[in-house]
């Protein structure tokens, strides 16, 4: 199966209002450089999910940075996947190396999340990752299996037709240290399986998996022309949009 290309930018904490607006003015002028042929999605602040919404170019989606998985109720400071939906959200990034490091998220919830998102019928961004203690003592493949498994565990494979994943390295993230591209396809491929595994092969072929990890216009190709890694979820780099373009242009052999 040929999966398209996938290139989303996760803006984290920057960017007001005003930054993300002039943002998309200076990405309408380079969208000739966005090929119909691949997926785009920007993830803003919740501030700027609604002025995106009317001035991102076209073929350039919405996703936010998290989700609460409940609905209505006392959940001060979350937001809920019908307010995200109604903002004209199609991606959501959920398990994000900063949300279970810095705010203590777990895989359970992450699960969660995961459920909430595609029973909304939007699209997750599931992150997985180990961190350099788990690297330097060989546990990548199991952290990676065992963080996809339990995200994936409840869900029926029917809902998993719209799925994305993003191998995030905790290492590399915003460090200027990656993987090699072999590196980040031998976790990838084997992210791909334990999905065929637990999904079927059906939902393992059609799943896009991203790299990401201080991804930049300069090595994104190296990744992105490994035969498993259909993409890159990259922070830093998508805050320009000359930046984000140039991106598009070499995962995208231009």
């Amino acid at each position: 199966m040929t999966r398209r290309k996938f290139l989303a930018g996760n803006w984290k904490m920057y960017k007001t209002v005003a930054e993300a607006r002039q943002f998309a003015e200076q990405l309408s002028r380079r969208s000739t450089d966005l090929s119909v042929d691949a997926d785009y999605a920007v993830c803003p602040p919740f501030t700027a999910l609604q002025a995106l919404r009317v001035i991102l170019p076209s073929g350039v989606l919405l996703g936010a940075q998290n989700v609460h998985p409940g609905g209505n109720g006392a959940y001060t400071g979350e937001v809920s996947v019908d307010m995200l939906a109604e903002l004209g959200v199609h991606y959501v990034v959920v398990g994000h190396s900063e949300r279970r490091q810095l705010f203590g998220e777990g895989d359970e919830f992450i699960a969660q999340k995961v459920e909430a998102v595609l029973q909304a019928g939007l699209i997750p961004i599931l992150c997985v990752g180990e961190n350099l203690n788990q690297r330097e003592h060989g546990q990548t493949l199991q952290v990676v299996a065992n963080q996809t498994q339990t995200a994936l565990a409840g869900i029926a494979s029917t809902a998993l037709r719209a799925l994305v994943i993003a191998y995030e390295p905790v290492w590399a993230i915003g460090s200027g240290l990656t993987p090699t591209p072999a590196e980040a396809q031998q976790v990838i491929a084997h992210i791909r399986s334990v999905v065929g595994e637990n999904k079927g092969a059906a939902v393992a072929s059609s799943v896009q998996i991203l790299y990401g990890g201080s991804v930049k216009p300069g090595n994104i190709a190296g990744f992105t022309n490994q035969p498993d890694i259909d993409g890159a979820l990259v922070g830093g780099a998508s805050l320009a949009a000359d930046s984000f373009a140039d991106m598009a242009l070499a995962m995208n052999g231009r």
